[in-house]
């Protein structure tokens, strides 16, 4: 960053410079001829009208009006969301004696915690109690989703900045958080932190195994015997999911029998009840955990949810009140993990014409401090190695790195934007190596119906190719791709790419047992129905499909169906609301629970033909007929053993593909993305509105991750940016501004609910096409000083990697520094 702000300090006088001549040789008051080309130095970016369109396909007309699955229903919450009645974790009426808690962070990467003094905190008057590690003796103190390594509170010593040491409970929030800063806390620095990969590296640290191994056909020999052969690395930084609602948590003791009622934003309830009551040393059943709605939640609520329920829980049952606690937005940052920053090494072997033969990629994930999900998320990023592309012979090699950081969580994509991240780079180093557009070399090894995956999946209706030859004539990529390169040759200082990319993304949990789902289905005697699933809702509109999907199977109208909640005394032992499966698992259990109430109400259909529902259940009712069902579902034929390489991975494929064109300020690395038009397959749409909806928000996260969002950490390991003001998210203004969806019509997916398909996680990794348009643009700027071939570009592309990789007689002026000379601010995990 030092390199660019002094490179930028020259361009924008250059900038300068080209505006007054131009002016000048307006008014015809200067002999000096600036080249046409030159002008552009001094334009700037045109503030384009939006457009957008929306493409899917509509119910027949013989559809019942009752029926509105595949109809754009409205999010059930739209209005309470727009007009802020939307009740949230936060929002619930506070209990009169009820208390706030605060956290106390660790301030060191690495040290040995000599004294913890919370004498002043405990001193003001309202602060009822202070606990840490000794209130939480043995196991009690250990929690985490697979391995319990995680602490509750740092015991003995501290692993990393933002490490949880202890809580204060007080009357008030701002009470709780004056007294949280008065804990003074003795260190004594240990040993240098491992705060990087390549720290990690160095030092061999990792979390077994390691490495993780996925092998198919026979790549070494392949790669000793090929006539072309590349090899190169790529690296990926962070994501801060950066949800609306921060983490946020109330338990209530109920006053008998050590039963506590516990309102969380999480996105696992089941693991928030098992979390408590291991810590709490009670059984299950005394624990209550409820979930109304989440104020977003990316994965981010998967896990680390019970960094705040696991304190409220101790603290509520010790002092025998409600207590709540919401993190602040810079202590939900620096505590609560963020994406697997990656860093990728790759080798691969192609013929003449660029069909790929072989690979060999070895994938780092940098994981922080606990095992969290990091090797799922490695081993799902290892299966997306090769994206959407046949490759023959393959080799991944999967390194989970322990660091001190706050420790790394799931989040949408789940690794696998990030490996396919490093195989689209890997394809445009072959299209360079071999003097080929890189639109040539991905259309010539795209997956093709019956094609196997390097983990032996047999790839059964596949509409891989469907999708991207719709985005390209869409998108009228050749006319466009023409327009592009003329636009380039007459302007010197603003270039342009355009870039299709696809994607392929197996849809089920790696982890069999997490594939499953209940339901609760309760009728009432006047016909309205209560429905319960084991699904969160967080804005991706999961319980509107739910009632939808519910209204269909019992063939009564949306209006009578209401989801109160979602809560463990309803539907016990569900999985997280995670892996884009919520409407997959949940559906299919709400259907089962349907059917069998219908089964029950049958024989007075059958009686009474002309009758209504509400008749029939009335009848039934009297009759001593129970109206209450549970549903349950598991994914069928799915059970693959990652270290053998064999068994079924996954339930289905998603695929998608997009074209984006962009244009970039050589000068300053700003950007502007033109437009996008993108194809999903999500089979037969249960809701085309929210599922459109899906699609632009995955993108325009995605487009975050690879273009402008990068957490800075100092070396020390302490999170910098912090907040909105040092962490740079989309806003409107980066919308494409043409943005075109389509969702692929007539391709029913058999494997889900009313032929469905996900579609929360799979169209993130569709912004890369931003990023590979912004290399291309790059890579025409390169052209003007004769630098041709394939460069590095790493991820994400800000506006400073855009400048300096625009090499010019500017840039040559401030190299970039080496890794061992990087600031603070350089610092990129």
């Amino acid at each position: 960053m030092v390199s660019y702000r002094r490179c930028l300090t020259l361009s924008m006088f250059f900038k300068f410079y080209i505006s007054v001549i131009q002016r000048l040789e307006s008014k015809n008051a200067t002999s000096e001829k600036i080249p046409d080309s030159y002008m552009s130095a001094a334009q700037k970016f045109k503030s384009l009208p939006p457009k957008s369109s929306q493409y899917f396909q509509v119910v027949p007309s013989t559809q019942s009006k009752i029926d509105l699955v595949g109809r754009p229903t409205v999010h059930k919450s739209a209005f309470k969301q727009a007009t802020g009645e939307a009740i949230y974790c936060d929002d619930i009426p506070h209990w009169e004696d009820q208390l706030y808690l605060s956290l106390v962070f660790s301030s060191r990467a690495r040290a040995r915690i000599l004294d913890i003094d919370a004498s002043a905190a405990l001193a003001l008057p309202g602060v009822h109690a202070f606990y840490s590690a000794k209130d939480l003796p043995g196991k009690s103190n250990f929690f985490g989703p697979i391995h319990q390594d995680d602490l509750v509170f740092a015991d003995g010593e501290v692993l990393c900045v933002g490490q949880v040491i202890g809580a204060v409970v007080a009357d008030t929030q701002s009470l709780a958080q004056r007294a949280a800063k008065l804990v003074k806390v003795d260190y004594e620095d240990l040993e240098s932190a491992i705060i990087t990969i390549e720290d990690a590296i160095r030092e061999k640290s990792f979390y077994a195994p390691a490495p993780l191994k996925l092998r198919c056909g026979e790549p070494e020999k392949m790669l000793e015997s090929a006539e072309h052969v590349v090899e190169g690395e790529m690296r990926l930084s962070g994501q801060e999911h950066f949800y609306l609602e921060t983490m946020a948590c109330i338990v209530v003791p109920k006053g008998e029998d050590d039963e506590l009622e516990v309102t969380s934003s999480t996105q696992h309830p089941t693991e928030i009840q098992e979390s408590v009551a291991h810590m709490l040393g009670i059984d299950s059943n005394k624990v209550v955990v409820k979930v109304k709605r989440l104020g977003g939640g990316f994965g981010g609520k998967e896990s680390r949810s019970t960094m705040t329920a696991l304190p409220c829980a101790l603290a509520a049952k010790k002092l025998g009140k409600p207590v709540r606690c919401m993190l602040d937005r810079d202590e939900d940052m620096l505590s609560t993990g963020q994406r697997h920053p990656f860093l990728g090494r790759y080798k691969v072997a192609f013929t003449p014409e660029g069909k790929l033969i072989a690979c060999e990629i070895s994938m780092y994930s940098n994981a922080g401090i606990s095992y969290d999900l990091s090797n799922s998320v490695m081993e799902r990023a290892m299966m997306h190695c090769e994206n959407a592309y046949k490759i023959p012979h393959v080799s991944v090699y999967g390194y989970v790195c322990k660091t001190n950081l706050v420790t790394n969580t799931a989040f949408r994509g789940f690794g696998a934007p990030q490996a396919m991240l490093i195989s689209e780079t890997m394809m445009r180093h072959v299209a360079d190596y071999l003097h080929k557009d890189p639109f040539e070399i991905c259309q010539l090894n795209l997956y093709k119906e019956g094609d196997l995956t390097p983990f032996h999946q047999q790839l059964t209706y596949c509409t891989m190719d469907r999708c991207w030859q719709e985005a390209v004539n869409d998108s009228q990529y050749f006319n466009r791709k023409a327009a592009v390169q003329k636009f380039n040759k007459e302007n010197r200082w603003r270039k342009r790419g355009i870039s299709v990319v696809p994607t392929a993304f197996g849809i089920a949990y790696t982890s069999l047992f997490l594939n499953q789902s209940g339901a609760l289905v309760l009728v009432y005697v006047d016909g309205s129905v209560l429905l319960s699933h084991g699904g969160t809702e967080m804005g991706q509109g999961l319980h509107t499909k739910m009632i939808q999907v519910a209204s269909k199977a019992l063939g009564i109208p949306a209006s009578m169906i209401h989801i109160s909640e979602t809560a463990t005394d309803k539907v016990p032992n569900t999985g997280a609301t995670a892996a884009s499966s919520g409407s997959d698992l949940n559906g299919m259990a709400i259907i089962d629970a349907c059917n069998k109430l219908l089964d029950r109400l049958k024989p007075y259909r059958e009686a009474n033909p002309k009758g209504e529902w509400k008749d029939w259940v009335r009848t039934a009712f009297f009759d001593r007929v129970s109206l209450a069902a549970t549903g349950f579902y598991k994914t069928p034929d799915i059970k693959y053993d990652f270290h053998k390489n064999e068994g079924m991975a996954f339930n289905y494929f998603a695929y998608g593909a997009a074209c984006s064109e962009v244009e970039i300020d050589c000068l300053t690395g700003d950007h502007q993305v033109l437009r996008t038009d993108i194809v999903m397959d999500v089979g037969e749409s249960l809701n085309p509105a929210i599922d459109v909806g899906q699609v632009e928000g995955a993108f325009m996260q995605g487009y975050g991750l690879f273009t402008i969002e990068e957490p800075i950490h100092s070396p020390q390991g302490g999170l910098l940016s912090r907040g909105p003001g040092a962490y740079k998210l989309p806003g409107f203004t980066d919308i494409p501004a043409q943005f075109n969806v389509s969702l692929l019509k007539e391709a029913p997916n058999l494997r889900a609910v009313y032929s469905s398909k996900a579609v929360g996680e799979p169209p993130l990794f569709l912004a890369s096409s931003v990023f590979f348009a912004i290399r291309e643009a790059i890579q025409a700027a390169r052209a003007e000083v004769g630098l041709t071939g394939y460069f590095r570009l790493d991820s994400p592309a800000t506006s400073a990697r855009i400048r300096m990789a625009c090499a010019d007689h500017i840039t040559e002026k401030f190299p970039e520094p080496q890794p061992d000379t990087y600031k603070p601010w350089n610092i990129i995990l």
